[in-house]
């Protein structure tokens, strides 16, 4: 009956990692600061702004806990969120697009392991996704629940450590990949990049405004 329960806990983990990875790998604002902050502070940048993803998400799980989740899967929340969370992509993106400064100058004025930047991009990239309530509403919450039923606290824990490790494993890849690649990048081809990650984040900014105006 014990090993059954731990190998329960065993696949239900696996399945919380393939389910969270599949969301991560979804082009977003996430992974496009990811990108935009990898070239600028290195691979470590990566790590952090999944770490200030990590305060995002353990919040609202308290917040679900406490009896909100229909507060936040609410269209009157969406509405507030995607239209605020919107226009705060916006600004993030023309800040990104509007970056001037060359590979050498961003090298010499941002050590790699200082400064908590990353960590508040994590952070508002993820409470600026209208999505990333409507998620955690829905296939989070079920999760959860799920977890609960198979082993109490501890399918909640074996979901959260597939969910977060899947979150963490694809954007430090993805930021140590881009790091490497600034080693030999141009100072011309660092800025088509930027400019994109801002333009789509713009983009995105928008939809997301435009979208919120549907709702109500």
């Amino acid at each position: 009956m014990f090993e059954n329960i731990w190998i329960g806990i065993i696949l239900f983990t696996a399945t919380s990692f393939a389910v969270g990875l599949s969301g991560a790998m979804v082009p977003g604002p996430m992974l496009t600061v990811t990108i935009s902050d990898s070239l600028k502070k290195g691979f470590i940048a990566g790590p952090k702004i999944v770490f200030g993803h990590y305060i995002a998400e353990f919040v609202l799980i308290i917040l679900i806990f406490a009896g909100l989740g229909w507060l936040i899967g609410s269209n009157t929340a969406i509405f507030i969120i995607g239209t605020i969370g919107g226009l705060i992509m916006v600004l993030m993106g023309f800040q990104i697009a509007r970056s001037s400064n060359s590979i050498k100058e961003l090298r010499e004025t941002n050590e790699p392991n200082k400064g908590y930047g990353p960590i508040l991009n994590g952070i508002l990239t993820s409470i600026s996704n209208p999505y990333f309530y409507i998620w955690w509403a829905t296939i989070g919450w079920a999760f959860i629940l799920k977890g609960l039923e198979l082993a109490g606290i501890l399918g909640v824990v074996g979901f959260m450590v597939g969910h977060w490790c899947s979150d963490m494993g694809w954007f430090s890849t993805v930021s140590f990949f881009t790091s490497k690649g600034s080693t030999i990048m141009s100072d011309k081809h660092y800025k088509i990049i930027m400019n994109l990650s801002g333009v789509f984040l713009i983009v995105l900014g928008v939809y997301f405004v435009l979208n919120a105006q549907k709702i109500l």
